[in-house]
């Protein structure tokens, strides 16, 4: 019984890992990827007029703090009086930006 309990906890914990992958995935494609760009390279037309930095270069990311990553994400990043990048606070939870940095980290072992 203590076998079968265990194992039922190991498949529940792959499967909110695989969800929580499928997540991050589609939450950078529909939240980041028009100017950051699906590779993270922000080579798109909205990415370039934004001056986005490309997230695959060593530099960059070793230059990117975590923890300012996911503030610009959830607080979003003015400039002046211009935004140049919206806030994500009501659209993504703190677990759900911590993953997106986590992805972002990933662009750079690709």
């Amino acid at each position: 019984m203590r076998k079968l309990w265990l194992l039922s906890l190991v498949i529940l914990s792959a499967l909110a890992v695989s969800a929580l992958a499928t997540d991050v995935k589609e939450n950078w494609e529909k939240q980041c990827a028009k100017c950051h760009g699906p590779d993270g390279k922000g080579d798109t037309k909205m990415g370039k007029k934004a001056g986005v930095k490309d997230y695959t270069d060593a530099k960059v990311l070793a230059e990117l703090k975590d923890d300012l990553a996911f503030k610009r994400v959830k607080e979003g990043l003015k400039e002046g009086d211009k935004t140049k990048m919206k806030p994500y606070a009501d659209v993504l939870s703190d677990d759900e930006i911590k993953a997106l940095v986590t992805f972002v980290r990933a662009f750079g072992k690709k």
